[in-house]
């Protein structure tokens, strides 16, 4: 009788609970359920963006290996555009720079890599644009941008890479102690991503360092020097009249 009691007593409890919370716990159930569809969702959405995007850089990339600037150009906008989040629009960039490259378009391959360089995220993909980017300045001429481009920049995977261009600039700048410290720095780099004897060469052609100039004669120095030459011909002037005389 007594645990029938118990029995009743619980499922009492059980009721009053559910009539006070049961809503919540339906409403938190509801939730979940639905927080997990919209994940599910935007997980689905977010392959099916890459998917498209993978797809667009590939059209991209046929049309830069054509040649086909305007095709290439059309697509790369629309990467930009449409998925500017992702890898494919920052890699879009490095693909553009090379056509306009090919094209005799070295500013427009400069103001792409620019762009580049201002994305957030893709690291790696970046340091490649700011190498690709600091060649191009020297091809412009442009060798102290190039110096204000990379120096200080301490990008392990590119580091001799950035050195040796370092070292073209101040080369091409005449600043011949900085070339040769930036071709050694290239040169201590083991990890074989430069060409060793191409940089070998460039630091044995630097021209030597001047010399210094001799420090100027001050002009009481100069006149004490000309008076004194100046009494020490007189006085040979007048032993060689005392000599004739005799």
């Amino acid at each position: 009788m007594d645990d029938l009691q118990h029995e009743k007593e619980q499922i009492e409890e059980i009721r009053a609970w559910w009539a006070e919370y049961g809503r919540y716990v339906i409403a938190g159930v509801v939730l979940a359920v639905a927080g997990l569809v919209g994940w599910n969702q935007y997980q689905s959405s977010k392959f099916e963006a890459q998917a498209a995007a993978s797809d667009l850089f590939e059209s991209l990339t046929v049309h830069v290996d054509g040649g086909d600037l305007d095709e290439a150009q059309a697509v790369a906008a629309e990467l930009a555009i449409d998925y500017a989040n992702t890898a494919y629009a920052a890699q879009s960039r490095l693909a553009m720079a090379r056509l306009y490259m090919d094209k005799n378009r070295d500013q427009d391959a400069a103001d792409v890599l620019g762009e580049l360089l201002a994305m957030r995220g893709n690291d790696e993909l970046r340091a490649v644009g700011k190498q690709r980017l600091a060649r191009i300045l020297l091809y412009q001429d442009k060798p102290q941008e190039a110096v204000e481009l990379l120096e200080g920049d301490e990008t392990a995977a590119f580091a001799s890479l950035y050195a040796e261009s370092l070292g073209d600039a101040y080369a091409a700048l005449g600043d011949v102690d900085k070339a040769a410290e930036a071709y050694r720095v290239a040169l201590a780099d083991t990890t074989q991503t430069i060409n060793r004897g191409v940089v070998q060469m460039k630091l044995l052609d630097l021209p030597e360092a001047a010399p210094e100039a001799a420090p100027e004669t001050a002009p009481e120095a100069e006149a004490e020097a000309d008076s004194e030459t100046e009494e020490d011909d007189a006085e040979a002037s007048s032993e060689e009249e005392g000599e004739e005389t005799r």
